[in-house]
């Protein structure tokens, strides 16, 4: 038995992956087992976890893949700092502590992280490799175009390569300071939301507005090419030098300064959130296309953050010469611990490769499960009130039902899923039917933004009933965006409402997953991913003729994704969700001892920012 161990820590969304003999065992981000929304620290929790899993101590693994060269970033914050100076002087001193005690001493550090247990080297794959490896490993493809994009990693921020069998080759590169992450999360930090977390938001936000600042965008910020690459006029921006992302010159170019968080959104921050959305998915479809032009392959893999770009992906499957497109679930740094050890695994270790289908990520459902036993002990110690059932059709039954009497369900079944999207095991669940699912999910439930979209699940085989999907064309991870299908459309109002005041409309058949431009963040689930999740559906569609339902994550704003069954119970108490599901256990919140209602203020005041 071989063991390869990776690891993501120290930036953002701290994560640990094992593979044995090959195969994915396990992997997860540390934030939620600390509760610690993007923990960046050591992610100890997740390789305990990772390694109870296989049953094995850090003495067994054979390597340790840590998902970056440290140094070599180091070179370029060094090179960058030198070239700004003494602009960035304030960056540098705030930067330069935790770079030496913790980020330059990388090998100790993990060393210690592994209880000193582990005494082999390190291996240090770069950024942009772990991402491709991350992409295409798990993929069914033999071989495939990759195309990796996101902030920046050492100097890399975006490449293209091809994989074939088990190797895979970067051919070309896109280098700080031109980035498309960077130049994405510029625009969320000027509209208002936290970079490195809001940028879904500027995503969501983005159907609200025109496109009018596209031409500007293109014409004074940046240089884009044909092959998707491009220069920026670096003096709109601040990154390089100081703690914002945008200079005063970007302020003048879009009205003022930026946004502050928490206050009220216009119609100033709806078209410049529409703007720089259709940049970026010009240049995702630029570079998409030229990656085809490279390779001639057949296939596309996707990683880095900005593949969690779903209405960018969405046009990438619609309108280039790719047949076949695989986006890692986890695209983000958390998936390069994962593509660190299968990188390990293939391309250094020389390890044969065969695809597997429907892909080698099963379903990314790599965190924990909850024993029937260690569930029902948490419910017992909270005196909680349940009912029991033994599972399959009897619980889908009783769940379906439940849903289409309009309430809203907190599910927590198997294990967790790796990545930031709920795909069925901790998801809160809702009629997609009713009109007003939408306001009481983000509102009373989520607590979160109004304008918020929740994705639908809907069966993989009748997906095409309701979305416009290519024959044949899956979307099992929640990350492609598909219009509603015209004949589940309903009329628009003709009122005029603009902005915010489009959250009202009914669009749709399925209204509370249909965004206000009529398209849908579409997962498709089908019984060889999630058979419960599909008996569910099942049932509610033998109920409602409707195979569709609301998924969104199981939390409220600015708290991680519930892991655990006590995590679950209080997230459930301190919400408006009407019904818990943990495993084969059903719980009515009326049913529930009115002390264990957590304090509301408290549980907002830990989680609810983001």
């Amino acid at each position: 038995m071989k063991a390869i161990l990776g690891i993501s820590a120290y930036y953002h969304d701290s994560a640990a992956a094992l593979i044995v003999d090959g195969r994915i065992v396990a992997a997860a981000q540390e934030e939620r087992f600390t509760r610690v929304k993007h923990d960046s620290g050591f992610p100890a929790n997740a390789v305990d976890y990772c390694l109870r899993e296989a049953g094995i101590g850090p003495g067994q693994v054979d390597h340790v893949a840590f998902y970056e060269k440290p140094y070599l970033k180091f070179e370029r914050l060094l090179e960058t700092y030198l070239a700004v100076a003494p602009a960035g002087f304030r960056s540098f001193r705030l930067a330069m502590p935790q770079w030496i005690h913790e980020k330059l001493r990388l090998p100790a550090r993990m060393s210690q992280g592994l209880g000193g247990a582990y005494s082999r080297p390190f291996v240090f794959p770069e950024h942009h490799e772990s991402h491709a490896a991350s992409a295409f490993y798990p993929s069914p493809f033999g071989e495939a175009a990759i195309v990796t994009l996101d902030g920046v990693g050492e100097w890399a921020t975006a490449t293209i390569g091809h994989g074939r069998g088990g190797t895979i080759a970067l051919s070309h590169e896109m280098r700080f300071p031109h980035s498309l992450g960077l130049l994405y999360s510029a625009f969320t930090y000027f509209c208002g939301f936290r970079v490195n977390s809001g940028e879904y938001k500027l995503m969501g936000l983005a159907p609200f507005g025109e496109p009018r600042h596209a031409g500007l965008i293109l014409e004074r910020l940046m240089d884009l090419r044909e092959d998707g690459s491009f220069r920026l006029d670096l003096s709109y921006f601040n990154y390089c030098a100081g703690l914002t992302m945008t200079s005063r010159r970007f302020e003048g170019l879009f009205g003022g300064p930026p946004r502050s968080p928490e206050s009220p959104l216009t119609q100033r921050e709806f078209d410049i959130a529409a703007s720089i959305q259709k940049v970026t998915e010009e240049v995702m479809l630029r570079t998409a296309r030229h990656a085809h032009r490279l390779t001639g392959s057949r296939n596309l893999c996707l990683a880095g953050g900005v593949a969690l770009n779903c209405v960018g992906n969405g046009r990438i499957l619609r309108e280039s010469p790719f047949e076949n497109i695989w986006i890692q679930p986890a695209s983000g740094d958390a998936g390069g611990a994962l593509g660190a050890a299968l990188f390990v695994w293939h391309q250094l270790l020389g390890n044969e490769r065969t695809p597997v289908l429907p892909d080698g990520q099963g379903g990314s459902l790599l965190g924990p499960a909850y024993s029937r036993e260690e569930t029902e002990g948490v419910l017992r110690a909270r005196n909680a009130v349940y009912r029991s059932y033994d599972g399959g059709r009897g619980l889908a039954a009783a769940v379906a039902a439940h849903v289409a009497e309009g309430r809203v369900v907190g599910w927590m079944q198997g294990r967790m899923e790796f990545g930031p999207r709920a795909l069925g095991a901790r998801s809160i669940l809702g009629d997609a039917r009713n009109p007003g699912m939408q306001s009481q999910m983000n509102l009373k439930i989520k607590f979160r933004e109004s304008f918020r979209p929740f994705a639908p699940i809907v069966l993989r085989e009748r997906a095409r009933e309701f979305f416009d999907l290519r024959e044949g064309a899956e979307s099992p991870y929640m990350l492609l965006v598909a219009q509603v299908r015209g004949d589940r459309l309903l009329p628009p109002r003709g009122d005029g409402a603009r902005g915010l005041d489009r959250i009202r409309e009914t669009r749709s058949q399925v209204p509370a997953v249909t965004h206000v431009d009529g398209s849908a963040r579409v997962q498709t689930v089908d019984a060889a991913r999630n058979p419960l999740l599909t008996e569910l559906l099942e049932a509610f569609a033998g109920l409602t003729g409707c195979p569709v339902m609301i998924n969104t994550s199981f939390n409220i704003r600015g708290e991680p994704v519930v892991c655990s069954p006590n995590d679950a119970y209080r997230c459930f108490m301190a919400t408006d969700i009407d019904v818990l599901v943990i495993g084969d256990f059903l719980l009515l919140k009326e049913e529930q001892p009115a002390g264990n209602r957590p304090d509301l203020g408290a549980y907002l005041g830990r989680y609810g920012n983001d």
